[in-house]
């Protein structure tokens, strides 16, 4: 494990408390690496040394909450619940793989891995928060800590109870990145008094496959038909269990069902601010649950499910979906990357008819994406908020199972300091934003030309 993380000026809020502090986290998990280079040291020097940078990384987030606090941020509640995450979910997780394995090797590794790059996001995104005063505005109506860990909870153990799957959640700011060939299920239910909640339930098609298939006996290796109506009626009783848990839950009552695309879901999703919106590892394969509550929910976008219809929209959703899938197969695929919605779409228009196009509005909701798919290509804004394009290929380099992913500015910075500051990070190049769309499409081109070539 030769790793080492390396301070850079960059870290720094300017906040002198909290840049010391960060500071002193880093110094401690290079000494951990350090430890793990180094065979002859204890499983008890390593167990003493988890524990300090976990004391320190407990007084850290009191102190910085402190100062959120005594400032007035507006960001405190949602930067806590980060905090806390990290505090009683993250960390203890990692205590009990230590424990469990003996402080092996590979455990302290993945335990470094994880507060590394844990610490390196935190401090580049919410941390820059607390200084410009801006706020993470698509988490800002979640539910309380404590109503979340119920419902994740709840959700868990209806996944046991109804097909024996052993749960873990991932994520519970899970921001709508595609995972795997997916099924995305839509219901929203209201009131009388026009009251609405509405829920997305995206199942990876090997988690239908292998609850489903096996309980009815099937040896899918796809979704069909049967498969799917059988879901539909599977998640619609799991999400009536969830409703329980909302004021009201008894006047609510069903009042659109739909399935939808990757894309239908995902831009109908970037606009909500969710109560809740859970990732979880099933065993078999991702599993999320999102849901909404509102008195104004849009239904329009997906293939709206009646009695009377049914069989045929399942029919022609799983058939279009087959189709998708076979081309989709036969396509590089795009990770773009621009907090501008108006230059996703029009990236998104010029390239989908040759490329699978995966969008992402900000960085790290870039990382949740190449971490949960790796695209052969991220075009990357320079530009953005809060986390900038370098500091998102810093991420990238960072992570050894995606380093290596390639990457290609999409800007309007080409001067030489901007160009000087990531060198070293070896993009695969700068395209301008200003350059005619039928430039940018033959540079993406020939990118992938060159790169086919290059591997006879």
């Amino acid at each position: 494990m030769g790793n080492k993380l390396v301070w850079n000026e960059r870290y720094n809020i300017g906040i002198d408390l909290i840049d010391r502090e960060h500071e002193k986290l880093f110094h401690i998990l290079n000494k951990l690496f350090d430890f793990g280079r180094q065979e002859e040291k204890s499983h008890w020097v390593c167990q003493e040394a988890v524990k300090y940078f976990k004391d320190h990384a407990i007084q850290h987030f009191a102190d910085e909450e402190e100062y959120m606090d005594s400032v007035d941020y507006a960001g405190l509640a949602t930067h806590r619940r980060i905090h806390k995450n990290f505090r009683e979910r993250t960390l203890p997780a990692l205590e009990r793989e230590l424990e469990q394995t003996g402080y092996s090797e590979s455990s302290v590794s993945h335990f470094l891995g994880v507060c590394a790059g844990w610490l390196v996001g935190h401090t580049l995104v919410e941390d820059q928060m607390i200084v410009s005063g801006e706020t993470v505005k698509q988490w800002e109506n979640l539910l309380p800590e404590e109503e979340q860990t119920v419902m994740g909870q709840t959700i868990a153990g209806l996944l046991y109870s109804m097909f024996q799957l052993d749960s873990r959640l991932v994520s519970n700011c899970y921001g709508g990145e595609k995972f795997g060939d997916g099924i995305y299920y839509r219901l929203i239910y209201s009131t009388e008094e026009k009251e609405e909640l509405e829920f997305f339930l995206i199942f990876e098609e090997q988690v239908i496959v292998s609850t489903i298939g096996s309980v009815m006996d099937l040896k899918a290796e796809a979704v069909s038909v049967m498969l799917m109506n059988v879901a539909r009626y599977v998640a619609r009783q799991l999400v009536e269990r969830v409703i329980r848990h909302f004021p009201l839950s008894e006047q609510f009552e069903i009042k659109e069902e739909q399935l939808l695309t990757y894309e239908q879901f995902h831009r109908i999703y970037e606009k909500q601010s969710p109560r809740f919106s859970l990732l979880f590892d099933t065993g078999a394969g991702y599993f999320a649950c999102c849901v909404t509550a509102s008195d104004a929910i849009h239904s329009e976008g997906g293939a709206a499910i009646i009695t009377e219809n049914a069989m045929a929209e399942v029919e022609k959703y799983l058939s279009q979906a087959r189709k998708e899938k076979a081309t989709v197969s036969r396509k590089k695929k795009i990770l773009l990357v621009d907090d501008s919605e108006l230059m996703l779409r029009a990236m998104q228009s010029l390239l989908d008819n040759d490329y699978e196009i995966i969008t992402a509005k900000s960085g790290m909701s870039a990382i949740r994406s190449i971490t949960l798919g790796r695209p052969d290509l991220v075009l990357l804004d320079y530009e953005m908020p809060v986390c900038n394009g370098r500091q998102v290929l810093e991420m990238i380099r960072s992570e050894k199972e995606f380093r290596d992913t390639p990457v290609i500015f999409l800007t309007n910075m080409v001067d030489q300091e901007s160009v000087r500051k990531v060198i070293a990070l070896k993009p695969e190049g700068y395209l301008l934003k200003t350059l005619p769309a039928e430039a940018v499409k033959k540079e993406v081109d020939r990118f992938f030309e060159k790169r086919c070539s290059d591997k006879k």
